[in-house]
């Protein structure tokens, strides 16, 4: 079942990678006039801190906002499909280094996709302020689950390698519910982590779930960001190119890190995005013009 998983996933992200790299190729005059370097340094970093299991979603979030590299409307879009290739990186890493049972593993990562799709025609379609406003209550959520977890307030995980009856409908369910969310923004990880935990599951089947659940919702969803152009293409480029290198770093060379100050930072920083994130939702901007490729595909808002 894990080589049929491990097709499945090669085969969806083929389709997408040809799909989202000629979109870029086609359009590439749309680049906006963000620095290479900002947008370089984001994707290597996020991506080899998303490897250790810190995630990287609300630390893109927050470099985007601070910056300015990403108009507020378009971060989902970006982060989904620039960091789809890079995920697809560790599924396959991850699949083949921590024992999962395969009913687990394959049913998680088949609902993911499915709330993905459901969701990022929804999300493709949303106001900036809209988007704000889920982004800010999805980082206040993570923002949460993080201080749970450094604060163990909820499971540390059992040594289950797998679920079955009814923990196994409830993890499915969560997951599909997770995917959807990501197409908001909201990170994949830190959810799964604490499904699984509560479950009673080993903490390393942790990764290989979330990796290959999150690598086949985004190549199943983030396609829709690329046809309805929501996203920031030189920005996503930079997240793919750049973060697939962070993943190799961080799973070949640097493997683990003492994490418990860097969470403690990121706590911090996803919770001052959040609070950003709700007051720039409550200064009603008011939205560009409705053609959605001149939106979307010029250089990113800095006002």
């Amino acid at each position: 079942m894990i080589v049929i998983l491990k097709t499945a996933l090669g085969l969806l992200t083929s389709l997408f990678a040809f799909y989202y790299l000629s979109d870029v190729i086609r359009k590439r005059a749309s680049f906006s006039s963000t620095p290479w370097p900002l947008l370089a340094g984001t994707g290597f970093i996020t991506n080899l801190l998303d490897t250790l299991g810190i995630g990287s979603f609300a630390q893109q979030t927050a470099l985007f906002k601070f910056f300015k590299m990403v108009d507020d409307r378009i971060i989902p879009g970006t982060m989904n499909v620039g960091n789809t290739l890079a995920t697809v990186t560790q599924a396959f890493i991850f699949m083949s280094v921590v024992s999962v049972k395969p009913l687990t593993l394959a049913a998680m990562s088949v609902a993911a996709p499915v709330g993905a799709v459901l969701g990022a025609g929804v999300v493709a379609q949303m106001s900036r302020r809209k988007i704000q406003l889920g982004m800010g209550f999805g980082l206040l959520a993570i923002a949460l689950i993080i201080l749970a977890g450094l604060l163990n307030w909820f499971p540390v995980g059992g040594e289950a390698i797998g679920l079955t009856g009814g923990k196994l409908v409830l993890a499915v369910a969560m997951s599909f519910v997770f995917g959807a969310l990501q197409t908001i923004g909201v990170g994949f990880y830190a959810p799964c982590m604490a499904t699984v935990y509560a479950l009673g599951m080993h903490p390393k089947t942790a990764f290989p779930i979330m990796m290959t659940a999150t690598a086949m919702l985004m190549a199943a969803g983030s396609a829709r960001f690329v046809k309805e152009n929501a996203y920031d293409r030189k920005a996503a480029v930079a997240l793919t190119v750049f973060g697939i290198l962070g993943v190799l770093l961080a799973a070949f060379v640097v493997k683990s890190l003492p994490l418990t100050v860097m969470k403690w930072v990121v706590l911090g920083v996803v919770l001052y995005t959040s609070v950003w994130m709700f007051i720039s939702a409550g200064r009603r901007s008011p939205e560009p013009g409705r053609n959605r490729n001149t939106r979307i595909a010029g250089p990113v808002q800095r006002g």
